[in-house]
């Protein structure tokens, strides 16, 4: 079985997600569609790799996963195929699934310029039904990605998909806040390992214009009721909450925030 996940910011209501799932099912009737979500925060690239690297390491391997947060569409924004040791992504060259990709291992990134593998009619408004759709079902029947055009090295990688050290610190920034008020960061356990920190000890965590010392715990319930702290999520990445209250009131966090972490 060939399993191929949709996410995009199109909304449920509207048609766009149906004329995807048509054109993937009649070029490949035998492809298990599985629908993320279609609620991204509309043209939040952030959002849309947060949830993607939130999902996608529990897809069986060789999972063909549609990316379509897509701000540029129609522009001179080029539509790319990222293999993977372990999947197959397909979206816009915007960064969007770079997040998640880094952290399986790019193998080649492709730029897709072969049409006959795409819509004869391509849309300047919705390249998700005549590009990404049609190009993830031919790769989900086994057809080789380097059939849909060349291997690319000067692909789009933005910040937020690897942290970096600076003045002592870990910096990053905001990746998303949840419906609870948790403020959740790019930098993820692996990257917390590596800087050194363990459970219990005391962090200075910069969000904004705010900084706290917060205890960096194992789950929401270590803190007093309504008390802040740091910990792993469960995308595996660091976020600042607060114990039954929300850190984003707090804070006045907002997607994009700058993210700094020092051990105290």
């Amino acid at each position: 079985m060939s399993v191929v996940s949709l996410l995009s910011d199109f909304g449920y209501r509207d048609p766009y997600v149906a004329q995807m799932k048509a054109v993937v099912l009649s070029v490949n009737p035998k492809a298990c569609i599985v629908d993320v979500s279609h609620d991204i925060e509309k043209f939040s690239v952030h959002v849309g790799a947060y949830v993607l690297a939130c999902v996608a390491p529990y897809f069986p391997p060789k999972t063909v996963h549609v990316a379509v947060v897509d701000p540029g569409v129609g522009t001179k924004r080029r539509p790319i195929i990222v293999e993977t040791r372990r999947s197959f992504y397909v979206g816009p060259d915007n960064g969007l699934v770079m997040l998640v990709a880094h952290k399986e291992h790019v193998v080649n990134v492709y730029l897709i310029d072969n049409p006959k593998y795409v819509s004869s009619n391509i849309s300047n408004t919705f390249h998700g039904r005549d590009i990404f759709a049609p190009v993830a079902a031919y790769l989900s029947k086994g057809v080789k990605p380097s059939d849909f055009g060349p291997v690319i090295q000067d692909f789009v990688f933005p910040d937020f998909a690897k942290p970096c050290t600076k003045n002592g610190a870990l910096v990053g920034e905001v990746l998303y806040i949840d419906d609870f008020g948790n403020i959740i960061s790019n930098i993820s356990a692996q990257d917390l390992k590596h800087y050194g920190v363990a459970e219990g000890d005391c962090l200075v965590v910069v969000v904004g214009d705010k900084t706290l010392n917060l205890q960096f715990c194992s789950a929401y319930g270590a803190a007093p009721v309504g008390s802040c702290l740091a910990l792993i999520g469960s995308g595996n990445f660091l976020e600042v909450a607060a114990n039954q209250g929300s850190a984003c009131k707090f804070f006045g966090a907002k997607i994009g925030d700058a993210f700094h972490v020092s051990v105290k």
